[in-house]
């Protein structure tokens, strides 16, 4: 092996250990590895309080403030704290779960964005945040030095924070100041902290699987008692799987191949591999290829996906029980009943976890007795009144499981769509494995569809950890964030400038006379273009000059499209996403004299140049002040829109 490990040089680090947090729209969880044994992934403390059933080790993504906006609990003894208030007291705390998706459906994401718990009232978002980094940020600190026999500096971690693939800039840029608000690390030492796309960490982790640690779906073991369609065996097959997922939650450790997995060994340079990771929140779509021998990862298609995680059966659910009670009622239960109301979605959860294909009969939920009651005391009649009543009116609707089973294939067939119409890309064809991860990958539903969807094409594969697989990825990355070495860019960004305006080829509204000569405005000078490959470290580096005497600051504003065939940053689909600021009062390039003004003037006309990278989860901007070979502070901002 030695031919090919020079072909990456490993970097210095000095971090002792590597920390990753996998924030995940329903559950969250925290691993860790040591950088001395990067083989060993050790996953976190089994949390007290898990749900009879769901025996995961991440916890619910559920925060509990008290009423003076303190922090109280998160996680199961959020859950636990807030259902056991007193229903009048409660109405004072704020209770929040599946708040990550707000981040994702924001268009005009700030520092200001407000969150609004379950009893109504609001708090600014990026506390919410840092409120449950901060909590994952003591837990792993305190089981890392109980693992560790050195005294560990709080500059010895190294952090990685999970974020979907198909987050927009300003979605990763809030997750790093609810870092940095948290505590995980300070502005200074921006470094420390890695965003890792969630697909792209799975993939990561899948590289390393061996053939005993997945479920592969187009090998169905054979039983004898074949039924007619030949689901048994496709059954058993995930009674096999499950059992195998019972034993590996119980060990906390996991090792890992040096190498890349025995899967990986029959795949030559150039085959290609989708990974899907359905959450809770999300279904993201990543396609890697392998680069062998060195086993780098090359992103071939920029990530797709949309909202359609598993949270929209939830959120079905809901809009069904407005349906038949009334959303004003829905809204004041949840309000004046918060512990029933938490009791109901525990109960749904589960039911909807056991959901699987060609159940005969249907899934009954009870709804609590202080449900029964407060709908009856609130409106006057008995529940069996009101489904009797809907049940007159349309005679379709008087079994709710159709909805509920609609809503399931309706999130399913969004997904398997989304990966179908991915696998028609002229990049993509000839696809030979689809690796299901994520929470949502467990679901036998998805599974049976994914497999009928798209069985024929490819292998599908279901590692099986499955809910674990990017918490464990993002470890890896945290010890190599060079693995994925090409990246796809998902928009076309560039700056506005001025040009030599040409008579016939620039409309004349363009026009701009200045000095006596004539300039053409608002040209899109593209930095990189959508979908366009970049390596890492691949920069584009561009110029800038202070306008006027003595300026402190220059301002860039950045702008973004989902295509690329602009010319203008006014043409339509062309917005205005962020900026670069260029800060000449640290470099000294303002002149240190103003009085002596030959020399002033000669300092002030600085040539700052400005470096951008692409290339990495994040987009990372330097500068250089060319006189004096000074660094110039330069920061980029996706947040203050």
């Amino acid at each position: 092996t030695s031919e090919y490990l020079e072909v990456r040089p490993r970097v210095a680090r000095p971090f002792s250990v590597v920390v990753a947090i996998d924030f995940g729209t329903t559950s969250s969880g925290y691993a860790y590895s040591f950088t001395e044994d990067p083989e060993t992934i050790h996953m976190m403390r089994r949390w007290e309080g898990g749900d009879p059933g769901v025996a995961n080790q991440k916890s619910p993504t559920c925060l509990l403030l008290t009423p003076d906006l303190r922090f109280h609990s998160f996680g199961f003894a959020a859950r636990d704290s807030y259902h056991d208030l007193d229903p009048e007291e409660a109405r004072h705390w704020l209770y929040f779960d599946k708040f990550k998706m707000k981040i994702h459906s924001t268009s005009d994401l700030t520092m200001e964005t407000e969150l609004e718990s379950v009893s109504g009232r609001r708090v600014q978002a990026i506390e919410v945040f840092a409120h449950a980094l901060r909590f994952f940020r003591e837990h792993a600190l305190k089981e890392v030095k109980d693992q560790s026999f050195s005294v560990l500096e709080g500059n010895e971690v190294r952090w990685v924070i999970t974020v979907p693939a198909v987050w927009r800039q300003p979605a990763k840029q809030f997750m790093r100041e609810a870092a940095y608000l948290a505590g995980l690390v300070t502005p200074d030492s921006p470094e420390q902290l890695l965003i890792a796309l969630e697909p792209e960490a799975a993939s990561i982790y899948c590289r390393k699987l061996r053939l005993h640690q997945v479920i592969d779906l187009s090998q169905p073991p054979v039983t004898n008692g074949l039924d007619v369609d030949g689901s048994r065996p496709f059954d058993s097959s995930f009674r096999q799987a499950r059992e195998q997922l019972r034993r590996a939650r119980h060990s906390r450790t996991f090792l890992v191949e040096s190498g890349t997995g025995e899967l990986w060994s029959e795949m030559q340079t150039g085959d290609r591999y989708i990974v899907a990771d359905c959450g809770g929140g999300t279904v993201d779509l990543t396609v890697h290829q392998i680069e062998q021998p060195q086993g780098t990862l090359k992103e071939l298609y920029k990530a797709s996906g949309g909202p359609y995680g598993a949270v929209g059966v939830d959120l079905a659910f809901e809009a069904m029980l407005c349906q038949i009670f009334g959303a004003d009622f829905i809204e004041s239960f949840k309000a004046k009943r918060p512990a029933a109301w938490v009791d109901l979605t525990i109960a749904f959860e589960a039911r909807k976890r056991t959901a699987a294909p060609g159940r005969a009969n249907s899934l009954n939920i009870s709804l609590p007795f202080s449900f029964i009651d407060f709908y009856k005391r609130h409106r006057g009649q008995s529940v069996e009144t009101a489904l009797r009543c809907l049940r007159k009116h349309t005679v379709s609707q008087t079994n709710t499981k159709p909805q509920i089973g609609g809503q399931f294939s309706k999130v399913l067939s969004l997904s398997l769509t989304l990966t179908e119409n991915l696998m028609q890309k002229e990049e993509v064809k000839g696809v030979r494995f689809l690796f299901l991860v994520g929470g949502f990958a467990e679901s036998p539903m998805l599974q049976r569809a994914a497999q009928n969807a798209l069985g024929r094409n490819c292998r599908i594969i279901i590692p099986h950890d499955v809910g674990l697989t990017i918490l464990k990825g993002a470890v890896l990355f945290g010890l190599d964030p060079t693995v994925v070495r090409v990246r796809r860019c998902p928009l076309t960004y560039g700056v506005g400038v001025l040009n030599r305006f040409v008579e016939g080829r620039h409309p004349r509204d363009k026009l701009l006379i200045k000095d006596g000569r004539e300039w053409c405005t608002d040209i899109l000078d593209r930095f990189v273009s959508v979908d366009q490959s970049v390596a890492l470290g691949e920069v584009v580096r561009r110029s800038y000059t202070p306008a006027r005497m003595g300026q402190r600051k220059i301002i860039i504003n950045i702008y973004c499209s989902d295509t690329d065939d602009i010319t203008y940053i006014t043409n339509p689909g062309v917005r205005k996403c962020g900026a670069i600021t260029l800060d000449l009062l640290e470099s000294g390039a303002v002149a240190a004299s103003a009085g002596d003004n030959d020399k002033g003037s000669m300092f002030e006309r600085r040539e700052i140049r400005t470096t951008m990278q692409f290339g990495d989860t994040e987009i990372k901007v330097t500068a250089v002040d060319v006189a004096t070979g000074r660094l110039v502070r330069a920061s980029i901002d996706f947040l203050s829109n």
